[in-house]
């Protein structure tokens, strides 16, 4: 039973077996396992939850396509006060997305409004998911919005990373509209090294003038 391999049922306080569970269920192409790990997160046990989420993304990270059937569940899990839990699918997400961008577009307003209530990681996650996003054509208007609405207002520690996700995926149209939100956002970043490190994005994006 897949709940036993679970690192909390090994009185495990690593990730470990999650990993190596993970590795198991990518050898034997294993859905079944997967649904298990759905139900185990349903259950309301929040051990369980930790350890299937992580499991889970894992799991998407090497094989996208077995969370496919899921997918629905990976959407309704960003809804859960488990910060554990939303983070770990808006990772799941991403992973999708990588291969699967047409079943993320559809959910992008509701992976924004998550991503601005949750925390880090999972802003982390959609902002990853946006520049996958930017890079189709299909795709980019809608996500070049929620990109400019996510470099206005994110915390400014994490402005100069967002800024080098960005500099190398963007298209020359949207170039002088980010840059000029990178430039407002100079005032709020008290680092010297965080300064330097958007104004060479700053640079960069501004060239593609």
């Amino acid at each position: 039973m897949i709940q036993s391999l679970l690192a909390s049922s090994l009185e495990r306080k690593d990730e470990l077996p999650n990993i190596e569970l993970a590795n198991m269920i990518l050898e034997k192409n294993d859905p079944k396992s997967i649904n298990e790990l759905i139900e185990l997160i349903s259950s309301k046990n929040k051990a369980f939850q930790n350890d299937s989420i992580k499991v889970l993304y894992e799991v998407g990270e090497k094989k996208p396509e077995l969370l496919i059937p899921f997918f629905d569940d990976f959407i309704a899990f960003l809804d859960s006060k488990n910060n554990r839990l939303q983070w770990g699918a808006m990772t799941a997400l991403y992973s999708i997305a990588k291969e699967y961008p047409n079943l993320i577009y559809p959910h992008l307003e509701t992976l924004h409004r998550k991503a601005m209530e949750g925390s880090v990681i999972t802003r982390d996650n959609f902002i990853a998911i946006i520049i996958l996003l930017i890079k189709e054509k299909e795709y980019h208007a809608l996500a070049y919005h929620y990109l400019q609405i996510h470099l206005q207002s994110c915390p400014s520690n994490q402005l100069p990373m967002y800024a080098e996700w960005v500099q190398n995926n963007i298209h020359m149209d949207y170039a002088e509209n980010i840059g000029d939100i990178l430039e407002a956002r100079m005032l709020d970043l008290e680092k010297e090294s965080k300064k330097k490190r958007l104004l060479k994005v700053i640079n960069k994006i501004k060239s593609f003038k």
